[in-house]
């Protein structure tokens, strides 16, 4: 089992990704072929990293409701959290950016049960006094770029991300140019085979990335989770360099968060 590379970033884990024709228009560079409905259908992941600022007049509460605001925020992400159907990770940002306060990644099957639990949210009484100044919805699905590293998530078919414990994470939407989806299949490959060589240089990093043609406004959410913001640091700076960043028409904002449990996440606001 070969792993693949994203064409947003560096290497990821997936299935052994189909072959490429050379010959003709060129194969589409961001993912595999059209389901086969002779096949079982492959279930895919939806995935969503909302972020929100809390109000200044949040922190002027009174101490006492402010602890009942957070405990009935906390109260559904606890309720939400179904292990193999839907589960949220939780992230600190304070002192990371300026415009946002705290991220919630939820990974699920359906867009109705990320709609209906981010609805719960937003009901609580903290939800009267949060802004989302940003959002990001994304799918899983099989890249076509191989390397070689054991894949973790074998057995479990394309389209399934495995979140790590890393204390870090760094998140930020990107768009390839429109000349890359136009190169051929073989150019593409040369330039992301030095793309594939510099990931492999930095095994401390992990890479989840997932694809938002038509959902959303980006192309790619990429995310990369880490014990050691300095090898990210040196990874990022590295990337810049390659041909391939030319091809590169945005990958901002980026978000630096800290994971930690829901009620230390709020306890962090104030």
């Amino acid at each position: 089992m070969s792993n693949t590379v994203t064409e947003a970033g560096t290497s990821i884990s997936s299935e052994t990704a189909a072959a490429a024709p050379t010959t003709g228009r060129p194969a589409s560079s961001y993912g595999a072929a059209p389901h086969d409905p002779s096949k079982p259908a492959v279930k895919r992941q939806i995935v969503c990293f909302s972020f929100y600022k809390v109000m200044p007049e949040w922190r002027r509460l009174p101490a006492d409701e402010k602890a009942k605001h957070k405990a009935a925020f906390v109260d559904v992400l606890t309720k939400w959290n179904k292990p193999g159907e839907f589960v949220s990770l939780t992230y600190s940002t304070i002192g990371t950016r300026g415009d946002v306060d705290m991220c919630v990644w939820s990974i699920g099957y359906g867009v109705d049960e990320l709609n209906e639990m981010r609805s719960e949210l937003m009901r609580t009484p903290l939800g009267g006094y949060l802004n989302s100044p940003h959002n990001f919805l994304a799918m899983t699905k099989r890249s076509q770029y191989q390397i070689d590293r054991p894949d973790e998530s074998e057995g479990e078919g394309r389209g399934a991300i495995r979140p790590g414990g890393q204390k870090y994470i760094f998140i930020y939407p990107f768009w390839k140019t429109r000349p890359w989806y136009l190169l051929p299949a073989t150019e593409r490959k040369r330039l992301m085979d030095e793309h594939i060589r510099i990931g492999l240089m930095y095994p401390r990093v992990k890479l989840n990335t997932t694809y938002s043609f038509g959902i959303d406004d980006q192309e790619f959410v990429v995310a990369f989770e880490t014990n050691f913001p300095e090898d990210f640091l040196d990874l990022v700076q590295q990337l810049r360099e390659t041909e391939i960043s030319m091809y590169t028409l945005e990958d901002t904002p980026i978000f630096s968060c800290v994971r930690v449990p829901p009620a230390e996440m709020l306890d962090r606001l104030g």
